[in-house]
Order: C-alpha cells, then sequence, then structure tokens
C-alpha cells in the first residue's frame, strides 16, 4: 500500500471519529436540555400549587405585607423631598437585590443559613414560604424572623432555672397574709380584688396561659448583642404570660398560668421536642381545669425592632403576631378564632397586630392547637423589644381576650334562652386534649 493510501485510510477513520463524537454530544445535549425543562416544569408545578388557593386580592396582600413601611415612604420620597428620610434607602441596590431574592428564591442575603433552611428544619428561623397571610388581615408575612422554630444557640440546660419554673398555677394566686402587699414577676403589685358586681367566671378557670419556648429573652434586657444570645432562665416570656394571665384576672376572667421550663424539668430535654413537652403541660391543665376555654402559647419573635414595635399614644408597644398552625386539620377554626382577636385588636389599637401567619407543613405547624379551636400561638414584640413594651402589649391583649369572652358568653346566654335552655354556642368548653 503506497503512502497515499494509507494517509487516505487514516484519515478516513478520522472523519468516522469525529462523526460518531458528534452524535455523542448531540445526544448529551439533548438530555441536559430534556432535564433543564422537566426541572423548570416541576418549580412552575410547585409554584402554582403554592399560589393556587390564593385570590388575586389576597395575594395582593400577600406581597404588600411582605415589604416594610419605610418602603412606602421611600417611595413618596422619590417624588417629595420632604419625604425623604436619612439613611440607606430602601431602594438601594444591596436592599433591592436582597427582596428580590427573598421573593423569588425564599433565600436572605443577610442570613446564609437560609441557602440550607427549606432541607433543614433546625435552621429554619424565618417565614416559610408555604404559609399565606390570611384573606383580608394585614400581615408581615415576608419580613424575615421567627415563629418558635428556631433553637436557641446556648446551652439550655446549663443555665440556673431558679424563678423560671412557675408550675401550673392560679394567676391570682392565693391572697397574701393581711398588711403584706403581693408583687408580681416583676415586682408590681398583684392584680386588685375584683369589684363586687363586675363580670367574674365565679371561680372558674377559663384561660390557660403556657409556653412551649419559655426561655425566649429580649436582647436589651439581658444586655447581650444578638438574637441568637437572648435566651434566659429567670427573665423571660415566662414574665409576659404571668402579666396577661394576671390582667385577665382584674377583669374577672379566671385565670391559669404554666412557667415549666422545660430545659431542667425534662430528663434528656431536646428542644426539637418543646411542643411535644408542652402538650402535657395542656393535658394536665385540662385535667384540673375543666372550664378551660381559650389557650394562648405565648412568644416573642426573632425579627427587627422596625418590625415588632408600634407607637401609639406617644408609648412604645410590642406588636402581637398571630401563628396558625396548618397542619391541624381544622386550622380554618383557629383562623377565625385568631381573626376575631386581630380585628378586635386593630380597632382600638390600630397597628397593633402584624396580622395572621398560616403556617405551611414546614417545621412544627401544629402547635397544639388541634387540642381547641380557641388554642393561639401569640408572638409579642421580638428580641430587641423591651420587658415594659411587652407588659404594655399584654395589658391590652388582656383586655382585647376579657372582651373577647364576655361577648360570646351574652351570645351563648341569649342562645341558650332561645333554645329553651340548650346552649348552641358552647364557649366554656373546648375539645379534650390528645
Amino acid at each position: 500500500m503506497s503512502i497515499w493510501s494509507k494517509w487516505a485510510a487514516t484519515f478516513k477513520s478520522a472523519s468516522l471519529q469525529a462523526g460518531q463524537g458528534g452524535v455523542i454530544r448531540r445526544i448529551f445535549a439533548v438530555y441536559v436540555g430534556v432535564s433543564l425543562l422537566l426541572f423548570a416544569l416541576a418549580a412552575a408545578a410547585a409554584l402554582w400549587q403554592s399560589y393556587a388557593s390564593v385570590t388575586p386580592k389576597s395575594a395582593m396582600k400577600r406581597m404588600t405585607a411582605s415589604v416594610s413601611p419605610q418602603f412606602f415612604v421611600d417611595m413618596l420620597g422619590l417624588e417629595s423631598a420632604a419625604m425623604k428620610r436619612e439613611g440607606e434607602s430602601t431602594f438601594s441596590h444591596g436592599k433591592v437585590g436582597g427582596y428580590l431574592a427573598q421573593m423569588l428564591l425564599h433565600v436572605n442575603p443577610g442570613e446564609p443559613k437560609s441557602l440550607l433552611a427549606s432541607e433543614l428544619p433546625g435552621l429554619r428561623g424565618g417565614r416559610e414560604p408555604g404559609g399565606q397571610a390570611s384573606p383580608g388581615v394585614s400581615s408581615d408575612a415576608g419580613k424575615p424572623g421567627g415563629d418558635g422554630e428556631a433553637p436557641p444557640s446556648r446551652e439550655a440546660a446549663g443555665a440556673s432555672s431558679d424563678g423560671a419554673d412557675a408550675g401550673t398555677t392560679g394567676a391570682g394566686g392565693q391572697p397574701p397574709a393581711q398588711g403584706q402587699a403581693a408583687s408580681g414577676p416583676d415586682g408590681a403589685a398583684a392584680p386588685d380584688p375584683v369589684p363586687v358586681g363586675k363580670l367574674t367566671t365565679g371561680g372558674r378557670k377559663v384561660v390557660f396561659v403556657y409556653h412551649s419556648h419559655p426561655r425566649e429573652s429580649w436582647v436589651p434586657e439581658l444586655n447581650v448583642q444578638s438574637v441568637n444570645e437572648a435566651e434566659d432562665a429567670q427573665k423571660n416570656v415566662t414574665l409576659i404570660g404571668k402579666r396577661l394571665a394576671d390582667k385577665l384576672e382584674e377583669q374577672g376572667i379566671g385565670s391559669v398560668h404554666s412557667g415549666k421550663d422545660y430545659p431542667t424539668a425534662v430528663k434528656g430535654y431536646n428542644w426539637n421536642f418543646s411542643y411535644k413537652y408542652s402538650l402535657e403541660t395542656v393535658k394536665e391543665a385540662f385535667a384540673e381545669n375543666k372550664d378551660i376555654t381559650f389557650l394562648f402559647d405565648i412568644h416573642r419573635d426573632s425579627a427587627g425592632r422596625d418590625v415588632t414595635t408600634a407607637k401609639i399614644g406617644g408609648s412604645d408597644y410590642a406588636k402581637v403576631y398571630f401563628i396558625v398552625g396548618k397542619k391541624n386539620a381544622k386550622w380554618e377554626q383557629n383562623e377565625a378564632f385568631a381573626k376575631r382577636i386581630h380585628e378586635k385588636l386593630e380597632s382600638e389599637y390600630p397597628g397593633l397586630s402584624r396580622g395572621i401567619w398560616d403556617k405551611g407543613s414546614g417545621g412544627h405547624a401544629e402547635y397544639n392547637q388541634s387540642v381547641s379551636p380557641n388554642s393561639m400561638l401569640i408572638e409579642v414584640g421580638g428580641a430587641y423589644n423591651t420587658l415594659e413594651e411587652c407588659y404594655r402589649t399584654a395589658d391590652v391583649l388582656a383586655k382585647t381576650i376579657a372582651g373577647l369572652y364576655w361577648d360570646a358568653e351574652k351570645v351563648n346566654a341569649q342562645t341558650t334562652a332561645s333554645n329553651g335552655g340548650q346552649a348552641a354556642v358552647p364557649t366554656a368548653k373546648v375539645a379534650s386534649a390528645r
């Protein structure tokens, strides 16, 4: 074979191999394209499912609720110099980029752990993207903040619990000895006796206040630097719960408060089982007080102070946020209960309520609310509020809850009379704890 024949054969072989390689590359490109298309379709389907049940009106409320009030102030500032404020504008490159990342990717650029939060529930400290704001109710749904799903960073079991475990007791307690003034958890005088002729529950305990995360505290009160350090065995949300129960007693509403400190009360304590522990506390309360009607699990949020604070009448108040767990099969009933409180608060103290968050399937998302349609998780303020601000809100919340209770009692009494002695709205009973 001549040299030219060898070169021709070699060239032909190389051409065949190149042709085969081109086919392989084309097959690979088609495979990658189909895979990307399938991923895109799956993402679109998931997004559609997430928003399918949201009406245009509620979707708009949800979107506007996800921006802070400063957003609208800065928007006006673009047109009016008088509305401009000091500091970084909401429309800076960094803030706009961060907002878009949160809305589209559910990732908070300022919180790297949010990248893993969807796969590791223990890291979830912000709102679930699957949740939604209740239609007709204002909400800060898109703001970063906790709903009781982020574990404390410090070793809870290592701290002292003196004074933190109040057990399960009547809010009013025993009357003080003659000449001796009783005091509350903050050193203030205990609730005054209910005046003669005032509406009372007649010794029946109809409200139970407790805490699934009893050590949640506040940055200013502990003189610490971050929300991750705002955990304490003594100065914590149990003080707010006690205040709420005491103020309810002043309104004639028999109340029971549990300040049980689970890190020290439970052997082998695990923060992830907090709601399991508190459910046992709820069961014990039901066993001891058959007339319990309302149940409140009091927490504090981890969002910034600008989100959790309202100025009313020249004073700062800790805003309240109602959390509804959608893992509860009858969550709509609990949502309706939260809406009643929210609307009454807003009618008398506009801006005090942040609204209602219908928590999706992520995290715990049940919050022991299946035990009663009148069971609610309430976040009072956040880690950057003060104890005094939370006390102000607890006082207002007590008046609101008392008003709702007495309104329900009046309706129940009228219905009972019209039905010949049979109550159609049994407000004094709840479903038994399971």
